[in-house]
């Protein structure tokens, strides 16, 4: 497989971890559109939200319940935005399910 994202699991690409366990990565993302921008991915490949199942849903639940820990861990204490991007048309240009989490400023409001 040539996912970029499973390269960084494995550990074939260097990355700046944040946060780590059995079922998800997170890292500083290396082109940030905030200033902090982390990148949370499960552990397994999953393509898209499209691609979700019962039981792969569990490792986005997972990355869900440690959203506040991670955000807190990198300072974002007034708030932060968590986005997935889906398909071509929704903005995703890596094919491994994965979230943002943007903070560290005022956001503006979401197109």
């Amino acid at each position: 497989m040539d996912c970029v994202f499973c390269k960084i699991i494995d550990g074939s690409i260097p990355t700046n971890k944040v946060y780590e366990d059995d079922m998800m990565l997170a890292f500083h993302d290396i082109e940030p559109a905030a200033p902090v921008h982390i990148v949370m991915i499960p552990k397994i490949h999953i393509e898209s939200a499209d691609a979700l199942t019962e039981e792969t849903s569990a490792y986005v639940a997972h990355i869900f319940s440690k959203v506040s820990e991670i955000a807190k861990s990198v300072g974002l204490e007034n708030g932060y935005r968590v986005v997935n991007n889906c398909g071509p048309d929704g903005g995703q240009t890596v094919f491994h399910i994965h979230f943002h989490l943007l903070g560290g400023k005022t956001l503006g409001k979401m197109a």
